[in-house]
C-alpha cells in the first residue's frame, strides 16, 4: 500500500522528461520515491534523472517509445530489475493533434492512439504482476477532452475517451486486488505538448491555439497528483475551468458543446 512519505516506493513515470512528467518525478522524489523516467528522448530522461539525484533522489532515465510494446516491455523489466518491483506507474506520455476530421489522414489517428492509448496499456501490461503483488496504483493522464467533445482534436479526445474506458473497467476488476487506478484530468498546462501538436497530414502545427482560463503550472498538477495517490482518489479534475467544464457536460451537454464551440472555432474557421 502507499503511505504518505512514500518512502522507497518505485515510481515508474511516462513522457517523464519535461512538463507534468517531471513535475511528478520531482514531486515524487522529493517524498522519498526512487524514480524512473520514460521518455522517447533518451538523453533528456538521462539528464533529469541526474538532476534528481542531485538532490538526493535515486532516479534512472530510460529511453522508450511507448508505441512499440516491445520498447514498454523492456523499459519496465529494466526497472524492476533495477528497483526489484514497481509501486507507482504513470501513464504519462502523449501527444495531440489540431485539424478537422475532413482534413486529418488516417496515419495521424493511428499514431495518436498508438502512444496515447496503446502505450498505456503496454506499459501497464509490463507492469502489472508487480503492481499486484505490492498493490500499487496506476495513474493515467487523460483530459477533459476524455469525458466531453473537443472540436478539432477529434484524435486527441478519441484516445482519451478510450483511456476512460479501458482502465475505469480495470480498475473493478483490480480492486479485488487492492490496486488502485487513479484518472487524472488536467485542464489546460504549461508544456511543451501543444507545441508539438500534429496537423492533419502528421506535420508540426504551428497556428495559433485557444486556451480556456490561465494555465495551470506542471508542479500545481504534480502536487495534486501526490494527494490523489496518497487518498487513492478515483479521479482528479483540474483547473476552474476544467471542473466548471466537468459539471456543465453532465448535466447539460448541449450548452457545452455549444460553449467549447465558440471558444475553439477560430482556430479552424477556414476548415469548418
Amino acid at each position: 500500500m502507499i503511505s504518505k512519505n512514500l518512502n522507497g516506493k518505485v515510481a515508474v513515470i511516462t513522457g517523464g522528461a519535461s512538463g507534468i512528467g517531471a513535475a511528478i518525478a520531482r514531486k515524487f522524489g522529493t517524498m522519498g520515491s526512487r524514480i524512473a523516467l520514460l521518455d522517447l528522448d533518451r538523453e533528456e530522461a538521462v539528464r533529469e534523472a541526474e538532476e534528481l539525484k542531485k538532490s538526493g533522489v535515486e532516479a534512472i532515465g530510460i529511453g522508450c517509445d511507448v508505441s512499440i510494446e516491445e520498447q514498454c516491455a523492456s523499459a519496465v523489466e529494466q526497472v524492476i530489475q533495477t528497483y526489484g518491483g514497481i509501486d507507482i506507474l504513470v501513464n504519462n506520455a502523449g501527444i495531440t493533434q489540431r485539424s478537422v476530421f475532413t482534413r486529418t489522414d488516417m496515419s495521424v489517428y493511428k499514431k495518436i492512439m498508438d502512444v496515447n492509448f496503446f502505450g498505456s496499456l503496454y506499459c501497464t501490461k509490463a507492469a502489472i504482476k508487480s503492481l499486484l503483488e505490492r498493490k500499487g496504483v496506476i495513474v493515467v493522464t487523460t483530459s477533459i477532452a476524455g469525458i466531453a467533445p473537443l472540436l478539432g482534436r477529434t484524435g486527441y479526445s478519441a484516445s482519451k475517451h478510450a483511456l476512460h474506458g479501458f482502465f475505469e473497467s480495470l480498475r473493478s476488476e483490480l480492486k479485488f486486488s487492492d490496486v488502485h487506478v487513479m484518472m487524472l484530468c488536467p485542464g489546460f498546462t504549461r508544456t511543451n505538448l501543444q507545441s508539438k501538436a500534429l496537423d492533419g497530414n502528421g506535420s508540426l502545427n504551428t497556428g495559433k491555439r485557444s486556451i480556456a482560463g490561465n494555465e495551470a503550472t506542471p508542479e500545481s498538477v504534480a502536487e495534486a497528483v501526490y494527494r490523489g495517490v496518497i487518498k487513492r482518489k478515483r479521479e482528479i479534475v483540474l483547473t476552474p475551468v476544467g471542473k466548471l467544464s466537468s459539471l456543465i457536460i453532465r448535466f447539460f451537454p448541449a450548452l457545452y458543446e455549444k460553449i467549447m464551440t465558440d471558444s475553439v472555432k477560430s482556430e479552424f474557421e477556414a476548415d469548418l
